[in-house]
């Protein structure tokens, strides 16, 4: 059985910083490549995607601790519990990547969103980072503070072209090196 196994890299950065303006652009790149994209977004607050009046709602109030809604083109599943990501990552397997927003303590590559100088203690402090998105008036000091740009790459965080063609080439690699494996 060949299993596929997509390219997982991490968008993260503390509150209000741009991942989700950042994550869009990426994912609009990707998905013009003609690649599939999904991504697991972590909410720090207790989030609700049903609604009162809808009858999955009923059906979760009268005590189903997981209901699936399925039409011809969307399915969406809510479950009263929380799933650690890489088994979220398995649900994805048939996707060329997936993108996680938030979840800095996990281990896969990581672009770390800037948008004050505050905000690069985030590098130090994260495993695997790859890249670091950059608000543009702050590109400058970026590329000043992190000289060894081989090892962590500057992006501009308000242009998709730069990271996303950085990302393009990550998931290039990882398909290249998991066919090598799967011979």
């Amino acid at each position: 059985m060949n299993t596929k196994h997509p390219f997982v890299c991490q968008i993260v950065g503390f509150k209000n910083t741009g991942k989700t303006t950042f994550l869009g652009g990426l994912i609009r790149y990707v998905q013009q490549s003609g690649l599939r994209v999904a991504v697991i977004k972590h909410d720090g607050h207790e989030f609700e995607m049903d609604h009162e009046g809808t009858d999955t709602y009923k059906h979760r109030q009268a005590g189903a601790e997981g209901v699936a809604i399925v039409s011809a083109g969307r399915t969406a599943i809510l479950e009263e519990h929380s799933r650690p990501v890489i088994g979220l990552i398995r649900h994805f397997q048939a996707y060329d990547c997936v993108l996680l927003e938030g979840f800095k303590q996990e281990n896969y590559p990581k672009l770390v969103m800037v948008r004050e100088q505050s905000d690069a203690q985030l590098v130090q402090e994260l495993t695997n980072v790859q890249g670091v998105a950059v608000w543009k008036y702050h590109i400058d000091w970026a590329r000043s503070h992190y000289v060894d740009e081989k090892t962590i790459q500057i992006f501009p965080a308000d242009a998709s072209g730069p990271a996303g063609r950085w990302l393009l080439e990550q998931i290039q690699k990882h398909k290249a090196g998991f066919q090598t494996e799967q011979s």
